[in-house]
């Protein structure tokens, strides 16, 4: 950390750069001495990320910032905020709280947090930063997280760990295959603690999850614009129930999806007839990754277009559904697309044998921001196109 970088004249200069180009600074002489022009391009570029994920660190002065690959991977400002209401008790330990978002969040939730991050540079970054965020009652170590939980005879009433996959791993992958490995250590963990708390990439198969470990009272599926952030484990010493799955959009408003397991198996209704004027319902990402497809149409009652497709219909809104609404202006069928002439809207495939480019350079496709032209298909299996309008996008 160099704190040379934190001088009135350099913070000044960071930020009347925000939004030139941090290639061409890095490659130019640095106008400050000590501090080096890559230092300078990464500040900026870093807090440039930094100004929707992280709003509160952007706009508050003298935040130091650590290298752009840190505050990607790290936590959001929303995420952690939600996560922060899963803590209990009076202590928490982040055993991995690199650039220390989450912690923060926890800091507003318990009277005490440790801060743990095995890399010396990026603790003390962390630590400056609450200073300068006013937090005073989170503790920094540069330590390893693990070994630090094993040799404090400290009890901690919550413990969070975010472990990182490793980087030759491919696509699929497996708790055991991240570092820390919580799998191996999962009893030392639990030994010093009440609850866990595990955060993990949506990528991570929720059964395979299941598999690995124990105690599981909680998923929450977290997606903030549609797009599923995060997995979130809560694990319960002791706890022998079923877990019980939360599927969150963090938008505007919060809505919440949630159910057991046991209950997903539920009969789906199909809608036999789409109607113009209906409307028709898609579901979040967090939804879509709980797997609950049956069971969101029978919680929101609502009819399903095809057994592939996760697609709904109803005749009636529902605003309190996780996902985007569209009222449906007409249905095309598929084989009678040649006939139209100037189609416009947003396309949409779903269980189609088309990709959206290729259809949209086929038949010359105009886009429009609150139109949509949705290429599926319905109960009979016969190609449909759904143009439609949108009324809710979240």
């Amino acid at each position: 950390m160099n704190d040379e970088i934190l001088d009135e004249a350099v913070q000044d200069y960071i930020n009347l750069n925000l939004n030139n180009d941090v290639n061409k600074i890095a490659l130019s002489k640095s106008p400050f001495e000590n501090i080096s022009a890559a230092e300078l391009a990464n500040q900026i570029a870093a807090k440039k990320k930094s100004e929707k994920k992280l709003p509160t660190w952007f706009s508050t002065s003298k935040i130091y910032y650590p290298s752009t690959l840190s505050i990607e991977q790290t936590s959001s400002e929303i995420t952690a905020k939600y996560k922060s209401k899963l803590a209990i008790g009076n202590n928490l330990i982040d055993l991995t709280a690199g650039f220390g978002i989450d912690a923060y969040y926890f800091a507003q939730a318990v009277r005490e947090v440790t801060h743990c991050e095995i890399n010396d540079d990026l603790s003390s970054i962390a630590k400056h930063n609450a200073q300068q965020l006013n937090t005073k009652n989170i503790n920094f170590g540069a330590v390893n997280g693990l070994e630090y939980l094993e040799k404090t005879k400290l009890i901690f009433s919550t413990v969070y760990i975010d472990p990182a996959r490793r980087a030759e791993k491919g696509k699929v992958f497996l708790l055991k295959d991240c570092t820390p490995d919580v799998v191996s250590n999962f009893d030392k963990i639990l030994a010093k603690t009440d609850r866990l708390i595990i955060k993990t990439a949506p990528l991570l198969d929720i059964s395979a999850g299941l598999a690995e470990l124990k105690c599981v009272s909680e998923i929450h599926i977290l997606s903030v614009k549609n797009e599923c952030k995060e997995l979130i484990w809560v694990i319960d010493k002791d706890f022998t129930g079923k877990p019980k799955i939360i599927a969150v959009t963090l938008n505007n408003s919060e809505k919440e999806f949630s159910f057991f397991l046991s209950e997903m198996n539920t009969n789906v209704i199909y809608a036999e007839v789409l109607n113009t004027h209906d409307y028709l319902y898609e579901p979040d990402a967090a939804l879509l990754k709980s797997g609950a497809f049956n069971l969101i149409g029978q919680k929101y009652g609502l009819k399903k277009l095809h057994q592939q497709t996760q697609l709904y219909t109803s005749q009636k809104i529902e605003s309190t559904f996780p996902g985007r609404i569209f009222k449906i202006n007409s249905i095309i069928k598929g084989n009678e697309l040649k006939k139209q002439k100037d189609l416009f809207g947003n396309v949409i495939v779903r269980n189609y044998p088309a990709k959206a480019e290729e259809i949209v350079k086929k038949f010359k496709i105009k886009s429009d921001k609150d139109f949509f032209l949705i290429f599926t298909k319905n109960i009979n299996n016969e190609l449909i196109v759904i143009s439609a309008q949108i009324i809710q996008y979240y």
